[in-house]
């Protein structure tokens, strides 16, 4: 649990500072058009710092790692990564069309996409360890008919 509660910290750290790091960097180069550095901060505080702490909840009340400790090692990785993959390449790629850089590389995008495949895996590891922490994996045998 400490773990999570470390790691939604600092996304929350994290977060506030890419939205500092918005607003004044595209200051400072007199950038007033869309750009995907403006999303980095929602998305590193809703998916790292919310999330994590959503999760820290699950598992204060279902134990989630004792009950499927190889299943949430994997999903605690896997999403880290992919926060920090997608995150980053929003970062990445926003910086460069607030520089005037052209950022319509298809091995950024491809990246990116690496980001939101592994978030996917994460999403469906986390379902998967819930699923055996809530018991759902029992199989039970029906009653016979009389």
């Amino acid at each position: 649990m400490k773990k999570l509660l470390y790691a939604s910290f600092t996304y929350a750290i994290v977060g506030v500072f890419s939205g500092l790091f918005y607003r004044e960097f595209t200051k400072i180069n007199d950038f007033t058009g869309q750009s995907q550095l403006g999303l980095v901060h929602t998305h590193w505080l809703v998916l790292g710092f919310m999330v994590l702490l959503i999760v820290l909840v699950l598992e204060k009340v279902f134990n989630i790692s004792a009950a499927a400790p190889k299943l949430f090692a994997w999903f605690f990785g896997i999403w880290n990564a992919g926060v920090i993959i997608t995150g980053g390449m929003m970062l990445v790629k926003g910086s460069m069309v607030v520089a005037g850089v052209d950022a319509t590389s298809k091995a950024l995008a491809g990246i990116a996409g690496t980001g939101h495949m592994l978030l996917t895996a994460g999403l469906i590891l986390l379902f998967l360890a819930l699923r055996k922490a809530l018991g759902f994996n029992k199989k039970t045998v029906a009653a016979p008919a009389v």
